[in-house]
């Protein structure tokens, strides 16, 4: 309901879309989609339809929950976007017990891609899209700690959280190969959103540092193209597994090719939400 997401839901909206906005602010969430049928204008066909249901990656009960209720009313599903995100917040955890940062960025979208395959499968051609970050240059999957009880470095953690979605999404490619269901994730950029609420400017720097992201910074509408562009072009059709930045191919470092730390990450990740006992 804010940022990147608000700002791909709306464009969806516009290409006559109906669009599912799952959030965890179920007021927040119906504010922004009054605004954006506003701004986007209702169509007396009604085709283009915006939807709210409260969805708390944080929450595998809610993940659970909002899977099920897609499930029962949806007949298809053409487009996933797995695009919520924290940043860099002090040590928390999930209502799981999760790391924070790990918890919402990898495993809440984890389980929910997992819980809606069939249904993308049933609708194939579809896709599944992925916001990671290029941050994820900074991360490494530790084994041995993935839930930071050992030490923990909140830019460290947010760097791993996007190396394991990009990981997430290399391995959903090679595993639905055939499906017609395609995967790819992407980097949006360094976009002015709340994200970075978690992030301590000082008081005196902040002015500076206001004028310089409104100077360099893309705007949620900028940042939401490759987004968009994977969700709808038809150039990306068929094409999986590959990661994107400003609508173009992007090379990965090896680190975010390895295959057996990709299907290791995988096969705990199940265990950690429950898909595997």
């Amino acid at each position: 309901n804010s940022g990147l997401g608000r700002a791909a839901a709306a464009e969806l909206l516009r290409m006559r879309a109906r669009v599912i906005m799952g959030c965890r602010d179920r007021a927040r969430a119906e504010r922004a989609a009054r605004e954006i049928r506003a701004e986007v204008g209702e169509r007396a066909d009604g085709a283009g339809e915006l939807v709210v249901r409260e969805l708390d990656l944080a929450s595998l009960r809610s993940v659970r929950a909002f899977c099920q209720r897609v499930l029962q009313e949806e007949s298809r599903l053409d487009v996933l976007i797995n695009n919520a995100g924290i940043f860099q917040c002090p040590y928390m955890k999930t209502e799981d017990g999760f790391e924070m940062q790990f918890g919402v960025n990898h495993l809440g979208h984890f389980l929910l891609t997992n819980l809606l395959l069939g249904l993308l499968k049933n609708s194939a051609p579809s896709r599944i899209v992925v916001v990671s970050s290029k941050l994820y240059k900074y991360g490494e999957i530790n084994f041995e700690d993935l839930n930071s009880e050992i030490s923990y470095n909140k830019s460290f953690c947010y760097s791993r959280s996007k190396l394991a979605n990009i990981l997430f999404a290399r391995e959903l490619a090679r595993r639905l190969e055939g499906t017609g269901v395609t995967v790819n994730s992407l980097h949006p950029g360094i976009v002015r959103t709340n994200l970075g609420r978690h992030v301590n400017i000082p008081l005196l720097a902040k002015p500076l540092f206001n004028l310089v992201s409104w100077a360099f910074f893309k705007t949620p509408l900028e940042g939401a193209q490759t987004s968009i562009y994977l969700a709808s072009s038809p150039d990306v059709e068929g094409v999986s597994g590959k990661y994107f930045g400003d609508c173009k191919e992007e090379e990965l470092l090896p680190k975010a090719m390895d295959d057996l730390v990709a299907r290791k990450l995988w096969d705990i990740s199940e265990v950690m939400v429950g898909l595997l006992k």
